[in-house]
C-alpha cells in the first residue's frame, strides 16, 4: 500500500464492504462510496474548463457529498476549495476568486449564502442534490472509464483557508503528503483499525476535521460517523448510536459538551480516544474523568509548520515539550529566548525575555505555501524559518506553554504582557466556561479586558484571583465583562478583534485601592 498519498490510502478500500460512512442513520459501503466518487470526479472533469486550474469550491455541511468530493479529488487529482459556511457577500466571493475556483457546488442548505453575489454569472454553480447534477453523474457512469493519474505526495488536494482571526483569511496550500502523513501518524499511534468508528463533527472545510478525522479514518479502514454540524447535546447520543471510539474537536467543543447535564452512564459508551487542539488543561481532565476516555490535546494549524505533541509527563497547563527544529525566539532580534524564570509562589518574573514567537528554526516543516500570495508566504518563512505567529515561553524543564497570538500582547506601565497566561489562570475557577482577555487603549498604555462566560460574583472572582499566586499585579483584568457568548470563527476560535472593537461596557471594573471589583 502506497502511504505517501491519500490516493494510496482509499485504493485497499476499494472493495471493503464492512467498513464506510454513517450519516443520519444510514450506512454506505467503502467499496459504494468510492465506486460513486469515481462518477463524481467523470462528472466534475467534464464541467471544468481544462485551460484552468481543476479547482473545484465546496460550499456543504459535514455530508456525505463532502466525503465523495474528497475521494474524488484524491484519485483524480482534483482540488478542493473548502469555503467556510460562515462567510458571506463579498468575503465569499473574495475566497471563490483568490483561489482560481471552476465551479462552486452548494446544497439546499447551503445555497442561500451565496445570495447578494454575482458569483453564478461567472462560475457554474451546482446544487449536488439537485436532478440536474444527478443527470450528469447518470452520462459520466455511462462513460468509459479514463486512464487515472498519477498522484505524487507532493500533489495539491485542497486549499484550506485560514479562519481569519488575525486578518483575511489566506488560502493555505495541502497536498497528499500532509493529510496522509498525518492520518497515517495517528492511525497507529491510537490503535485505529477496521473496527474503529471515527466521528466527523467538526468543519470539514477545516484542516483539523481533515487532517484529525477524515484522513485518520482513510488510513485505518475504519468507518466515519458524519454530523452535519456539531451539537454538544447530541455529541453522547451521536457516539452510542454508531459505536463511535474516536472523536476530533478544535477549539472549545469539550467545554460546550461539559456544560451538558452530567447522566450517570457517560462513561459507558464506546468512546476511547479524543485528539483535538485548544482545549483548556481543566477541561482536559474534566472531558476524561466524566466520559472515562484518553484527551490528548497537540498544538499545531493549517499551516503545518510547527507541531508539539503533548507527552504524558507533560505539566497540565503547558502544550507539551520543546523539541528541535522548534525554538521560541525574541521577536527583535530572532535569538532564542532564555528559560522562564518563576518565582515563589510561580509567577513568571523574565516574561519580557522568556516570551517570544514559536518558530521552526529547521524551515517550512510541512508548510507548503499561500495560494495566490507570495507576500504572506515570505512573512511566513522569514529569515528561512518559519514563523507561526504564536507566542510561548519554556520552562527548565522544556516544556513550552502558549502565551497567546503576534497581536495578543497588551502594553501594561510600559511593560509588554502576554494575555494566554491570564486566560489560563481564569479558566481554573470551576464556574467559568470561557475567557478571553485583550487589551483596549487608554491615555497611557493599554487596560486589561476579560470577557467571560460563566457564573461568577465579583467577590467570589476578587477572592479567586487573590488566591492566584502566579498572577502578576500588572495581570489583574482591569475590567471584567460578563457576557452570553463571545464571537467566534467557524472552528470555535475567539475573534477578539471584534470584541476589542465594542464600546467598553464593563460588568464590574477593578479598584486598584483595595484591588476588589465593583461595578463601575
Amino acid at each position: 500500500m502506497n502511504t505517501s498519498t491519500i490516493a494510496g490510502l482509499l485504493e485497499p478500500l476499494t472493495d471493503v464492504e464492512s467498513s464506510g460512512i454513517w450519516f443520519s442513520g444510514e450506512f454506505v459501503s467503502w467499496r459504494s462510496h468510492l465506486a460513486e466518487s469515481r462518477r463524481w470526479a467523470a462528472a466534475l472533469r467534464a464541467e471544468l474548463d481544462p485551460d484552468r486550474p481543476p479547482h473545484v469550491a465546496v460550499l456543504l455541511d459535514n455530508v456525505p457529498e463532502f466525503s465523495l468530493l474528497l475521494c474524488a479529488a484524491a484519485l483524480d487529482g482534483l482540488v478542493l476549495v473548502g469555503l467556510n459556511t460562515t462567510r458571506r457577500g463579498a468575503a465569499l466571493t473574495r475566497d471563490i476568486v483568490t483561489a482560481d475556483c471552476g465551479v462552486v457546488l452548494t446544497s439546499p442548505e447551503t445555497a442561500h449564502l451565496l445570495s447578494g453575489t454575482e458569483i453564478a454569472s461567472s462560475i457554474p454553480v451546482i446544487d449536488v442534490t439537485s436532478d440536474q447534477w444527478h443527470q450528469r453523474l447518470r452520462f459520466a457512469a455511462k462513460r468509459r472509464d479514463r486512464p487515472r493519474p498519477t498522484i505524487t505526495p507532493e500533489q495539491l488536494l485542497m486549499l484550506i483557508f485560514t479562519s481569519g482571526t488575525s486578518g483575511e483569511p489566506k488560502a493555505v496550500c495541502c497536498d497528499h503528503r500532509k493529510f496522509a502523513a498525518a492520518g497515517v501518524m495517528l492511525s497507529q499511534r491510537f490503535d485505529l483499525g477496521t473496527d474503529d468508528v471515527v466521528y466527523l463533527s467538526m468543519p470539514m472545510f477545516h484542516s483539523n476535521a481533515i487532517i484529525a478525522g477524515w484522513s485518520v479514518a482513510v488510513a485505518a479502514g475504519a468507518s466515519i460517523a458524519l454530523r452535519r454540524t456539531f451539537s454538544a447535546s447530541g455529541f453522547i447520543a451521536d457516539v452510542r448510536r454508531y459505536g463511535v471510539t474516536y472523536a476530533n474537536y478544535v477549539g472549545k467543543p469539550l467545554s460546550y459538551v461539559l456544560a451538558t447535564p452530567c447522566e450517570p452512564d457517560d462513561a459507558d459508551t464506546t468512546l476511547r480516544i479524543v485528539y483535538g487542539n485548544e482545549a483548556s488543561a481543566r477541561d482536559i481532565v474534566a472531558f476524561a474523568e466524566r466520559f472515562g476516555v484518553t484527551v490528548v490535546d497537540g498544538f499545531g494549524s493549517t499551516e503545518g509548520g510547527v507541531a508539539i505533541t503533548r507527552t504524558p509527563d507533560t505539566p497540565p497547563e503547558a502544550l507539551g515539550p520543546l523539541v528541535e527544529p522548534n525554538a521560541v525566539v525574541d521577536l527583535e532580534t530572532g535569538d532564542r529566548c532564555p528559560p522562564a524564570v518563576f518565582d515563589r509562589e510561580g509567577t513568571l518574573i523574565n516574561a519580557s525575555e522568556a516570551i517570544g514567537e514559536i518558530v521552526n528554526a529547521a524551515g517550512a516543516g510541512l508548510f507548503t505555501g499561500y495560494y495566490r500570495n507570495p507576500d504572506a508566504e515570505a512573512e511566513r518563512m522569514r529569515g528561512g524559518r518559519y514563523h507561526s505567529g504564536d507566542l510561548g515561553y519554556v520552562d527548565a524543564a522544556g516544556y513550552v506553554y502558549f502565551a497567546g497570538r503576534l497581536g495578543d500582547w497588551v502594553r501594561v506601565d510600559g511593560e509588554n504582557l502576554a494575555t494566554g497566561p491570564i486566560e489560563r489562570i481564569l479558566l481554573r475557577h470551576d464556574r467559568i466556561r470561557l475567557a478571553a482577555v485583550y487589551g483596549v487603549g487608554a491615555e497611557v498604555g493599554d487596560e486589561i479586558v476579560a470577557s467571560l462566560i460563566g457564573d461568577v460574583d465579583a467577590d467570589e472572582l476578587t477572592r479567586f484571583l487573590t488566591a492566584q499566586t502566579d498572577l502578576g499585579p500588572k495581570q489583574w483584568p482591569t475590567h471584567i465583562c460578563l457576557v452570553e457568548e463571545l464571537p467566534r470563527t467557524a472552528t470555535f476560535k475567539v475573534l477578539k478583534r471584534e470584541l476589542a472593537g465594542k464600546a467598553l461596557d464593563p460588568t464590574w471594573s477593578l479598584d486598584r485601592a483595595t484591588r476588589s471589583y465593583r461595578t463601575p
